[in-house]
């Protein structure tokens, strides 16, 4: 399966695919933690995923029809990404049709992810997200700057200062 592959390495903050550029490649993280973002009207950026080892990211509209991606990926930490283009995946689904299943099942998961975060985001005060993330992913915590971490959650590095200073006391 190898040959379906391409591994790449890359150094801490470096964006494996930038906001714009045609989407044609799926990344699965081998080591390392990315940021997947986007460009506010404002200029700022704002956080809506990671992914740890082990889980696949992309834009997954915009590589469903090569589109322009909506957003950009970017490494955390020094990471060992698996690509996976768009032509080597049919390529792997003709030789390995069972991969088909494999794939639904992981798209299915970060859909229902996706849902639930949605869910978190209505139904929780800001604080109460923190501690959720906290609880649930303590490795997102310990590995993810505490910018990131607050721009994922939709508030301010102080704010989430102030929830911890709070935590602490």
């Amino acid at each position: 399966m190898d040959n379906f592959f391409e591994t790449k390495v890359f150094k801490k903050k470096k964006d494996i695919l930038k906001e714009g550029a045609i989407c044609q490649d799926l990344f699965f993280v081998n080591k390392g933690c990315l940021q997947v973002l986007y460009t506010k009207q404002n200029g700022t950026e704002q956080t809506i995923d990671f992914a740890l080892e082990n889980w696949w990211t992309t834009d997954f509209a915009a590589f469903s029809n090569r589109n322009r991606s909506n957003f950009s990926i970017r490494t955390v930490e020094p990471s060992e990404i698996l690509v996976l283009s768009a032509d080597a995946k049919e390529a792997l689904l003709k030789e390995f049709p069972i991969l088909e299943r494999y794939f639904h099942l992981i798209f299915q998961r970060a859909f229902a992810a996706s849902q639930y975060r949605i869910k978190l985001l209505y139904e929780h005060s800001r604080e109460d997200l923190y501690y959720h993330f906290r609880d649930n992913f303590p490795e997102f915590i310990q590995r993810a700057p505490q910018y990131l971490i607050a721009s994922f959650l939709g508030f301010t590095p102080e704010y989430l200062s102030e929830i911890r200073r709070k935590e602490f006391s």
